[in-house]
């Protein structure tokens, strides 16, 4: 059995501090569902608000240790992450500026990975030709041309996830 997508979404916020919210949640409901049952995710998936950060940190390395899910390799985790968050713009489940303004945060959290910096000036790009006919951040980017660009730079990715995606974290 394999975790579900959303799990690359779950160890990211892990690895960067987020607090637990609905998100987590669900997720957790989502792995129960797929055949996944841990006495701790039962109780994870059973949460309500206001949720306590304190015990619910706790309760989450519980699930990740019951599950097999390492946060050892947070470099891993966060392209995962990205390569999830990818998957979602390319099947139109997320804009693209939303998932670039996504990435474009996470750069700035990261004291900008050069990683993720394609996806910091890609959002730029997208964010000066809202209103503007000029944008100095993406080569060659118009408001005609931008979608197929981020589209082209979002395949040129997701090319690079394989590898990640076929791989234990």
């Amino acid at each position: 059995m394999k975790p579900i997508p959303s799990t690359a979404e779950i160890l990211a916020f892990k690895v960067l501090g987020r607090a637990i919210d609905k998100t987590w949640v669900n997720w957790a409901y989502d792995m129960l569902e797929a055949g996944f049952e841990t006495e701790n995710l039962v109780i994870l998936a059973g949460e309500i608000q206001p949720y306590n950060q304190f015990e619910l940190q706790s309760l989450t390395d519980r699930v990740f240790i019951e599950l097999n899910l390492a946060l050892n390799n947070r470099e891993r985790i966060l392209k995962k992450y990205v390569c999830y968050l990818v998957d979602k713009a390319l099947t139109g489940e997320v804009k693209f500026i939303a998932m670039l303004g996504i990435v474009k945060d996470m750069y700035f959290e990261l004291d900008h990975d050069s990683s993720f910096g394609g996806f910091y000036l890609l959002y730029w790009a997208y964010d000066d030709l809202e209103y503007s006919e000029q944008q100095w951040y993406w080569d060659g980017a118009t408001r005609e041309n931008i979608d197929e660009m981020a589209r082209d730079y979002f395949i040129q990715w997701k090319a690079e996830c394989a590898e990640l995606f076929n791989s234990n974290i």
